[in-house]
């Protein structure tokens, strides 16, 4: 990949501010909330302030909280879900900030679910060891932050706050700094079309790229768009192989695509368990110590397993035995969302089967979230801080997105990078059609999803190499998003060719075992992609 930046009219408008933060998740809000200390923020966001991945959360937040619990015992689950490939420095940053971090939004004004003592109610999720997950109204965490949250943004002085915005391209100084972004804005006023913010520092916080898949559990404004202009600057990027998907979304037929309801492993943390058209257990001890808690990777993969020994597409989520009280009470939106589709757990089996969830990997970034192109920072999900190595623990996401997005803010407060002067890129710009999507997403799904193997993998890079050529002439927000979507995926499918062994979330048929020899991380920029042994 050589091209540098998104066809698009040159910017109609522009802003100033001290620092500008792209996304309004978890990482997002909390990011603008601490930037303001170094001085005046704008954020921007692709749709509505509350409309990305955040909300959809529902198993909640890990923090070692319990008297029984430890950072230490959160750090050893979470090394071990990662198989080797986590940064140890960035997991116990997490791990022992993480308590602080929640207690701060709880200050904010997020409640969350408490015990009859009135203590914070801790519940267990897959390839966690003690109950650490702290929740709110029973599967609606995710809600319940982007609420305060966004509360606290809206009532700030110092945070300007932008919808309606998809970002486009870095805007950087003759020596590569950041100074600002390119954007599109829809709506009325001064601010409509594509305009410029001019920055002293940039916050990625773009979320996910889910929607490179058929199906899966991210909205449709995960599309990449922050890795790909990452990629477009010549940041570095990392471990982009590593696509975790979760084992039970809720199954609606052969023919659904796009966007699908999660049922949360919490409901397996309660005691519901796995079970095929037969009733038999999919996943035993036999397979893995922790059973149906098993870290994603695994269930998934005994999921997969099962659905093609048994020629089927979908398992069953059995958790009748929790009975109609608990599950109202813990779980009312997944219980009202499979009532929608026809399905009562109270009486029947859910039907599950495994979908795009997170990708562990992203921009590659220092402990305080600087990526390699001084000026521009990430967190979120669309970073890859190094806490997740090849397989994401269980609600760590929303702890990495306020530890590390705090980590940010106390950064910029000592070390606010100057305003640099921008300077207009010549290289060809590129667009494509965006009729494109559904062929890309299919060939993603097909040859570089749960399953992969090098004559699939080769198979999807051939139909991305194809579809590069069908390019589009009209700069609008649909064209946009398929040229992310196409840049993320054509980076993703080489680092799944190259890494020729199975570990964490990247399962090779053909290379079924994991290998010393690939214990380091795959580095992709605009020059190509690069293997870095860990030491």
């Amino acid at each position: 990949m050589s091209v540098r930046r998104l066809l698009a009219p040159p910017p109609g408008w522009t802003v100033e501010t001290d620092v500008v933060v792209v996304g309004s998740g978890v990482a997002g809000l909390t990011a603008a909330l601490h930037a303001t200390r170094a001085g005046r923020v704008v954020l921007v966001t692709k749709v509505l302030v509350d409309a990305g991945s955040t909300r959809w959360a529902q198993g909640g937040v890990a923090a070692a909280l319990g008297a029984d619990d430890s950072p230490a015992e959160h750090e050893r689950d979470t090394l071990a879900a990662g198989v080797g490939l986590c940064d140890v420095a960035a997991v116990r940053v997490l791990c022992e900030e993480g308590p602080g971090r929640l207690r701060e939004l709880i200050a904010l004004g997020a409640a969350f679910d408490r015990d009859p003592s009135g203590e914070l109610a801790l519940t267990r999720e897959g390839g966690h060891h003690r109950n650490r997950i702290v929740h709110a109204g029973g599967d609606a965490t995710g809600a319940e932050v982007s609420r305060a949250l966004v509360a606290a943004v809206r009532a700030h002085p110092g945070i300007e706050l932008i919808e309606h915005a998809l970002v486009l391209d870095l805007l950087q100084t003759a020596d590569g700094r950041a100074a600002g972004i390119t954007l599109h804005v829809l709506g009325e006023g001064t601010q409509d079309g594509v305009g410029a913010i001019r920055a002293r520092a940039v916050v990625l916080a773009t979320g996910g790229m889910g929607q490179v898949y058929s199906s899966t559990t991210n909205p449709p404004v995960s599309t990449g768009d922050g890795v790909a202009l990452a990629l477009r600057a010549g940041a570095a990027v990392t471990d982009l192989e590593f696509v975790q998907f979760h084992p039970t979304a809720l199954y609606l037929g052969t023919d659904a695509t796009g966007q699908q309801p999660l049922i949360t492993e919490a409901m397996r943390g309660e005691g519901a368990f796995l079970v095929d058209a037969a009733g038999d257990r999919v996943i035993t001890a036999a397979d893995h110590p922790l059973a149906d808690l098993a870290p994603r990777d695994v269930v998934a993969k005994a999921i997969y397993r099962r659905m093609l020994d048994d020629g089927v597409d979908h398992v069953y989520l059995d958790a009748r035995g929790l009975g109609e009280e608990q599950l109202l009470q813990r779980f009312p939106t997944i219980v009202a969302r499979c009532r929608e589709a026809g399905v009562d757990p109270v009486v029947d089996v859910i039907p599950v089967a495994p979908a795009a969830h997170y990708a562990s990997g992203g921009v590659r970034t220092d402990l305080d979230g600087c990526t390699s192109v001084p000026g521009l920072y990430a967190c979120g999900e669309v970073a890859c801080t190094g806490v997740h190595g090849a397989n994401r623990l269980a609600s760590n996401s929303l702890l990495e997105g306020l530890v590390f997005a705090g980590r940010i803010g106390q950064r910029l407060e000592t070390d606010l990078p100057p305003q640099g002067e921008p300077v207009p890129d010549l290289d060809p710009p590129v667009l494509l059609d965006p009729a494109i999507r559904p062929e890309l997403a299919r060939a993603m799904t097909e040859g570089a999803g749960v399953l992969r193997s090098a004559e699939s993998l080769a198979a999807t890079a051939k139909t991305l190499d194809a579809l590069e050529s069908r390019v589009s002439v009209t700069p609008e927000p649909d064209a946009w998003e398929a040229t992310d979507l196409h840049t993320v995926a054509s980076a993703l499918v080489a680092a799944a060719l190259r890494r020729e062994e199975t570990r964490g979330a990247h399962w090779r048929e053909d290379f079924p075992e994991p290998s010393d020899a690939w214990r380091g991380h795959l580095v992709t920029t605009l020059t190509g992609t690069t293997f870095e042994e860990i030491a």
